[in-house]
Order: C-alpha cells, then structure tokens, then sequence
C-alpha cells in the first residue's frame, strides 16, 4: 500500500521490450536505501517488484497486463518518473490509500498557470472510470496523491501547488501524453455492495 506521496524523482535508464511486456531499469537513490529484492516500489503509480537493487537504482519486470492498462510503455529512455516506497505499518499516511493498481489511463489536457506557482491541471478521464471520480474526492495521477477540483464532461481538474509541482513529473507531460489513473478503491467496493443487492 502507498500514500500517493512522492518521495523521489527517478530516471528512466533504459526500457526493454520482452515480448508483449518488458524490463525497466530506474536511476534513483532514495527509494533503495532500504530496499531489498522483491520489494514493491511504485513508479508513476505502478507497485512494481524491484530487482537487482543497487546503490544507483534497480530494475522491474513489466508485465503484459500492466503494458496494455497504464502508460509505462509510453516511456523513453531518460524520463522522469515518480517514486514511492510503501508505507511502513505505524507510519503516516499523509496522502490517500493508493494500491499501485492502476484502473487505466487518462489522457494530459492543460497545465494552466494560477500564479504564485500553482497549476490548474485537466486530465480527460475514460469514461469507465469517471463514474469513481468526485469532486472534493481522492484521486492518483501518476502516482501523486491529487484532490479532485472538479469534474464534468469526461474532464477532471485538480489544482497543482508549487511543491508538488516541483517536486513530481507532472511539468514535463505534453497536451496527448497518457496519464496513469487509480481511483479510490473504496468508491468500487460500495458500488459492488449496491449491485449485490439487485
């Protein structure tokens, strides 16, 4: 389980296809102080097993699945992407509940400055997920632990402020790129609740 806090600013070292998935090797230091084989790590919101952890960054499997759901394959050599560690029992948690389970992706709208270095961010959302997003509701974009400002007509809009601004990957994405999207997974447990009892 993770927070949606981001803790580090990794870079992509290289992604390589295998087969329908693929193995990415992330340049960091934080999140593998203590980090041991097998560990889960999540990158732009993924929980991935970390492998061959060093001093300089370590490497994941990709799988097919997770290629086809999220926006991990969209990547190039160099890109930034963010880092977190899963929160540790007793610790706090100072985002949301995030699972590292991405529901899909959104596609990068806008980042309109507010002045005074916050950011006015709108994400289109698939329309199978829009029916989980809420305004005032929780909400994961590639991996950062976000508020949701508002929604309507497929577009969700969440305000960015300065530290997360410069602390995340989000100033670097392009009108078109996709977004990794996880909803808060209480709002589909409550939905399987009401539909159990048709």
């Amino acid at each position: 389980m993770f927070t949606g806090i981001i803790e580090e600013l990794g870079t992509l070292a290289s992604i390589e296809p295998r087969g329908d998935g693929a193995r990415l090797r992330v340049a960091c230091k934080l999140v593998v102080e203590d980090a041991l084989e097998g560990a889960s790590i999540a990158v732009n919101g993924v929980c991935l097993t970390a492998l061959d952890i060093g001093a300089e960054g370590f490497s994941a499997d990709i799988a097919p699945e997770t290629m086809r759901r999220t926006s991990l394959g969209d990547l190039a050599q160099g890109a930034r992407v963010n880092l977190e560690r899963p929160v540790q029992a007793g610790g706090r948690l100072g985002g949301h509940v995030v699972q590292g389970h991405v529901d899909g992706t959104g596609v990068f709208e806008e980042l309109a400055a507010l002045g005074n270095g916050n950011w006015w961010l709108r994400i289109r959302v698939p329309e199978a997920l829009d029916r989980y997003i809420v305004e005032k509701g929780s909400i994961a974009i590639d991996g950062i632990s976000l508020t949701v400002a508002a929604i309507a007509d497929g577009v969700m809009s969440v305000t960015i402020i300065p530290h997360t601004y410069s602390h995340t990957s989000l100033g670097a994405h392009q009108p078109g790129a996709r977004v990794n999207l996880e909803t808060d997974i209480l709002a589909k447990y409550v939905e399987k609740l009401f539909a159990s009892r048709d």
